[in-house]
């Protein structure tokens, strides 16, 4: 079971990848790990069970930028290398930046 304050943020995630525009959400790999689509292309996902960090998709060049800049941003988990980035929740990445990160990836889609 999750500690409270983790539900939040898990919540405040799901809350803002479903406001955007054209956004679905699946469960293509198991039944924990929640994706987020745009017109059939991922653009964040995450594991419901434990959220401890979320997948986003990245500029390459920025992919390295953030991962030298912050701990909690690291190589993609089961994604390519160079194009994701595993954002982890509850280091040193500040929940705007988190947003922004969310932001970009949806684009990128």
């Amino acid at each position: 079971m999750l500690p409270p304050f983790i539900k939040l943020i898990f919540a405040e995630f799901y809350d803002y990848c479903s406001s955007l525009d054209e956004a679905e959400e699946t469960f293509p790999f198991d039944k924990n790990t929640l994706v987020f689509k745009k017109k059939n292309k991922i653009f964040a996902l995450a594991n419901t069970f434990d959220f401890e960090f979320i997948n986003l998709k990245c500029d390459p060049i920025e992919t390295l930028e953030l991962r030298e800049k912050y701990h909690g941003i690291r190589p993609g988990y089961h994604m390519n290398k160079k194009h994701w980035n595993s954002v982890y929740v509850n280091q040193d990445v500040p929940d705007a930046l988190i947003y922004k990160l969310i932001q970009k990836s949806y684009g990128l889609v």
